[in-house]
């Protein structure tokens, strides 16, 4: 299952309906939203993690952080701590603002929402995404390989080997 498909089911379906709440939209809207700016994040912690420092690193936060928290209870990405904490995993993933502006701008061109309410919820939304990696991790047992084959199969869906078309299908999920 992908990390969108994990994001919005179960505990998933909260957080759109939080995030359109806070946002003042409608879920579809907001799933929509959340498919155009979703791939660019399970990227960049594909890209960070391929690297055994990489995935060192990525266990330790996902270890050690309180990510699970932004999953089973999604009122908490509005507080200004988790949208810190989203701004920083941001930060790693994608190297610089100048990404995750991109990022935002090409979200509002797929979906016609307003980029600025969308560079808000993109650190909501890379907040969920770890939260749910890290729920993940911790039913693998906190296992660095059980994770990395975690991570692969979340992002490669259809099985083939590459994600990069997975992660294409995920963007297209919703038009």
């Amino acid at each position: 299952m992908s990390l969108f498909d994990e994001l919005l089911s179960n505990n998933g379906s909260a957080l759109v309906k939080q995030l359109a709440q806070n946002f003042n939209l409608d879920e579809s809207t907001t799933q929509a939203a959340i498919g155009q700016m979703l791939p660019a994040i399970t990227k960049g912690v594909q890209r960070n993690s391929a690297s055994s420092a990489g995935m060192d690193d990525l266990m330790k936060v996902l270890n050690t952080g309180r990510h699970q928290g932004y999953v089973d209870n999604p009122s908490t990405l509005v507080s200004a701590d988790s949208i810190e904490d989203g701004n920083k995993i941001l930060g790693h993933v994608l190297n610089s603002k100048d990404v995750s502006r991109n990022v935002a701008g090409q979200a509002a061109a797929a979906t016609g929402l307003d980029s600025g309410i969308l560079k808000q919820m993109l650190p909501m939304v890379a907040a969920a995404a770890m939260g749910m990696m890290s729920k993940q991790s911790a039913a693998s047992g906190n296992d660095g390989s059980a994770m990395g084959n975690m991570l692969t199969s979340m992002l490669d869906a259809d099985g083939d080997g590459s994600v990069a078309d997975d992660v294409l299908d995920m963007a297209k999920k919703f038009f």
